[in-house]
Order: C-alpha cells, then sequence, then structure tokens
C-alpha cells in the first residue's frame, strides 16, 4: 500500500471522529514489513483549542454525575474492553510491532487500572470529625480539576493512557490524550468503547499530533493538569511548561534499570529474567532492564548461558506464536540504537553478541523489509561509557562487573536514573538491605520488571519523575482531584461579639 491511497486516522472530539483543521500528516508503518499503513492527521492549534472546549463543555455536567454512575460508565467500558482486548492488541502489533502476547499483557495492564478506578466511590471518600471545636465540625472532600491531559508515548499505546484517564474522569474530570503518532489508532478504538459504555460525548477527546499538539496542549489556558510520559528532555520541558503556566505536572522520564546478579542467585532464573526484561518488546520499555550488574564470581557462571540465549532468540513476526521479540518501531529508531552499540564499541566494551546486522527475511514472510535488529550483549561497560549512561531504549543489555553488593549500590545510586532495578539472591538478608538502600522508586527483589499493580501507583526517583505524585493508584486520584475542607456550626452556638484573636480549639 502506498502512502497516498492510505486511510487516514484523525482525531476523536465531542463524542465523534474529527478530521480537523491541521493539514500535516504522518505516515504509520507496520514495523514488521516496513509498509505503510495509513497516515495520521497531525493536530494544531485550532484542533487543540477544539477538543478542550468540548471537554470544558461536558465538564460541569460529569463532574456534578454521582461517582456510583461514573463507576458504573466505567464498569460497562471494562466488559467492552474484555470482550474486544483480542482486537485491541492485534492493533498494537500491527502498529507498534511488538509480540501478540506481549501486547495482550499490555491490555490487561491497562485493564487492571479501569477495574481500580470502577471502585471511585470509596476512593473520593473524605474524613469527618465531629466537635472540632465547641459546636464545630469539620470534613473534607476531593473535587474533580476540569480539564485534564494526557502525553502518551508510542510503547504502550493502550496502557499508558489507561494510566491516566480512567482514573481521571471517574473523579469527575474531563480528559483530552495526545497519543504518540507512531501508532494511533488504539487511542481511537478506546475512545468509542467509551462512548459504547455510555460516556457522554466531550468527556473524553484524542487530538492526534506530535510537538506542535504537545505544547498547544501544555500551555493552553483551560487545561488544570498534565500527564506524560516520555523522554527525560520532554519530562523536564513539559514540567517547566506546565509548572510556569500554574498546572499540576506529572511527568514520567526516561530510565536506566539495572537488574543485580548476586553469586547466590539461581542460575536459569536469573537468565530467564534478564533475556525476558532486556529484550522483551525489542527493550522499548521504560521498564526494561538494560544494565547487568555482575557481582563477584556471577560473571562466570551467568555469561555462557546470558550468550547462547541471546543469540537464539525468536525474532519473528509480532503475529507469529513463537515469536520472542518483534521488531524495532521505526527505521529511524533502529538507526538511533545502531549507533549506540557503534559508540561502546569504539569506547571499549566487549561485543559479545551484536544484533545490528539481524536479516529481516528470517522473520517471516513479507518482513524483509521491515525494521529489524537482534539481541545485542555486552561485557566489561563501565561507568564512563554511554552506553551505560543513556537510555538506549532498544534490544541492548550491558553487563558491569563488580566485586560486592555495596559496590552494586553505589554504583546504581549514582546514576541520574532512579526508575526501576532488581536484585536477585537466595539471601533474605540482601533483599532487605539492598530494598533499603536502593535510591531507587521500583524495586523488585526476583522480580525483573516491577511495575507496580494497579492500587500502587508508577513512579521512579531522579530524573525519572518531575511532580511529587506516581500516576494511577491513590496518588493517581489526589492528583486528579483537589482537597477541600469545610468547617461548620450554626448560629444558636455562637457567641456574641466579635473575637480578634486566631481562633483554636476550645
Amino acid at each position: 500500500m502506498t502512502e497516498s491511497n492510505t486511510p487516514d486516522i484523525a482525531h476523536y472530539i465531542g463524542g465523534g471522529q474529527q478530521a480537523g483543521t491541521g493539514t500535516r500528516t504522518q505516515p504509520v508503518y507496520n514495523p514488521a514489513t516496513g509498509q505503510v499503513s495509513a497516515k495520521v492527521k497531525l493536530g494544531n492549534q485550532q484542533d487543540i483549542d477544539a477538543a478542550v472546549a468540548s471537554a470544558q463543555a461536558a465538564f460541569p455536567a460529569w463532574a456534578d454525575t454521582p461517582p456510583l454512575r461514573r463507576a458504573r460508565v466505567l464498569f460497562n467500558f471494562l466488559a467492552l474492553l474484555n470482550e474486544n482486548k483480542e482486537k485491541l492488541a492485534a492493533m498494537i502489533t500491527a502498529e507498534h510491532g511488538k509480540v501478540l502476547s506481549d501486547a495482550l499483557g499490555e491490555v490487561t495492564r491497562g485493564i487492571e487500572i479501569v477495574e481500580f478506578a470502577c471502585g471511585i466511590p470509596q476512593l473520593l471518600k473524605g474524613d469527618y470529625t465531629e466537635q472540632v471545636s465547641t459546636n464545630i465540625d469539620n470534613w473534607t472532600m476531593r473535587q474533580p480539576l476540569g480539564v485534564v491531559a494526557g502525553i502518551t508515548p508510542f510503547n504502550f499505546p493502550v496502557m499508558v493512557p489507561m494510566w491516566m484517564f480512567p482514573v481521571a474522569i471517574a473523579a469527575g474530570n474531563t480528559f483530552v490524550l495526545k497519543p504518540s503518532p507512531i501508532d494511533p489508532s488504539p487511542s481511537l478504538y478506546m475512545a468509542e468503547l467509551l462512548k459504547q459504555a455510555g460516556l457522554p460525548d466531550g468527556v473524553f477527546n484524542v487530538v492526534q499530533g506530535d510537538k506542535d499538539a504537545v505544547e498547544a496542549l501544555v500551555n493552553h489556558p483551560d487545561i488544570q493538569a498534565v500527564s506524560f510520559v516520555g523522554s527525560t528532555p520532554i519530562a523536564n520541558r513539559i514540567y517547566e511548561m506546565g509548572a510556569t503556566g500554574g498546572k499540576r505536572v506529572q511527568a514520567l522520564g526516561g530510565a536506566k534499570n539495572h537488574l543485580v546478579v548476586m553469586p547466590d542467585a539461581d542460575l536459569d532464573l536469573t537468565v530467564d529474567a534478564l533475556i525476558g526484561a532486556a529484550y522483551g518488546s525489542a527493550g522499548e520499555r521504560c521498564m526494561a532492564i538494560s544494565v547487568a550488574v555482575l557481582v563477584g564470581d556471577s560473571a562466570d557462571r551467568i555469561l555462557p548461558a546470558l550468550q547462547e540465549r541471546t543469540r537464539s532468540l525468536k525474532i519473528l513476526n509480532g503475529t507469529n506464536a513463537a515469536a520472542e521479540m518483534g521488531p524495532i518501531v521505526t527505521p529511524q529508531a533502529r538507526e538511533r540504537i545502531s549507533g549506540c552499540i557503534d559508540k561502546g564499541v569504539e569506547e571499549g566494551a566487549t561485543l559479545l553478541v551484536d544484533g545490528r546486522n539481524f536479516d529481516g527475511a528470517k522473520a517471516g514472510e513479507g518482513c524483509k523489509d521491515g525494521f529489524w535488529m537482534g539481541g545485542t550483549l555486552f561485557d566489561h561497560v563501565t561507568p564512563d561509557m554511554s552506553v551505560y549512561q543513556d537510555e538506549i531504549f532498544g534490544p541492548v543489555l550491558c553487563c558491569v562487573r563488580v566485586p560486592d553488593l555495596a559496590s552494586a549500590i553505589e554504583l546504581i545510586n549514582k546514576h541520574q536514573f532512579g526508575n526501576g532495578v532488581a536484585c536477585f539472591t537466595s539471601d533474605g538478608n540482601v533483599a532487605r538491605e539492598f530494598g533499603r538502600r536502593i535510591h531507587v522508586g521500583m524495586v523488585g527483589i526476583n522480580v525483573p520488571i516491577p511495575v507496580p499493580m494497579a492500587w500502587h501507583g508508577f513512579g521512579g526517583w531522579k530524573k525519572s519523575l518531575f511532580g511529587d505524585m506516581h500516576a494511577y493508584g491513590e496518588e493517581g486520584v489526589r492528583f486528579y482531584t483537589r482537597q477541600k475542607s469545610i468547617m461548620q456550626r450554626w448560629p444558636e452556638s455562637i457567641s456574641k461579639g466579635a473575637e480578634f484573636a486566631m481562633p483554636t480549639s476550645k
């Protein structure tokens, strides 16, 4: 299919798909074949204005809707998601390239957030204190902010938006989503499912676009809060723009996740964990393990098996049930990752397995021109190398050798990122000390990808998170609401005469 005769993917505003006024488009590829499957419309300022106006108009009635009725809409949406999760997963695989089983896992993790948000009546309960002072009662309530926005990345086109909008709309806000233009179709399908679930028009809107749409959205005066997931430089920029505009901002940035291998770690389990966490989704995960920290003699035990497994990865079209890893999302990403590998070789790292020249024809029929790459494995990586310092966001695993646990903790704590980390050990004291002393937001003990469950919240430390609240969970509810405190007494109990002293409990 040539780009000239491909279908357009547009926006969803006010309860229906809209072509918008923007004239720019961007091709949407099937990464496995390299073929253009559609063109996505890139929204402009007028399209952002239309979406925000639609959300603004819908806000008063939706905010005034009892939380239980809002929850019932989400229960309907949950049922529709479960009925259509295979279709959503197929959309992800077609435009992102990740294997179908991984795409289904992504949809499932998104569904779990919807399940959590269905409990919004309980989550919005305030506190009440009778008789805080003589004849005075005090209580708190949580109320929605207004129109809020979500800006999401290409690597999880279903799960990451669902980190945001189910909690936001359950709390009574209206929402404008700006998904990645690389894989835009799932966002429109979720919008259609929400409408089928009974969500009023204008409560959920989608504007496709690139950086122009992002800036227009973040700077819009009627947007009250912005949630963002992406690279650290952009996260920092969005945080600064939003803060300057007086908005509440939750900006999740980059990562360089380590997995510490202690000498007493189970060999087979650790190799399985490293292979899946480093090369799953072609390493295009913010929670991917990109550094193996090999403690003591664990390197001699684990590296032979790690090399063998990396070389034997089943790299196939994501629709193949046997696939372990699919293609890279775009040719530009593949070129950037290859450049990172080149730099690692130049800096002196030992290249044990080189994935740069993988032949796409081996991935399946019609895949010769896809955006393919094999798994890459480095040894003897040192902290001064760019392959250690920089987020590669591809199927590259770097091995760093350290003498003991204290050195491993010191190494990780010095890194600019603090998103996720794991430690594989059979020693309970090692596990306890690691969990207490590591300066990272999400920690796994014998769990390679410690993504918290829906009710716990997601977020890192240091340059992996800008803002003070994590995504979803109870912190997500707090992010999308604001507390109001009310003190009350009645005229019969009020003493005569003005009081000029600071009120105190009496």
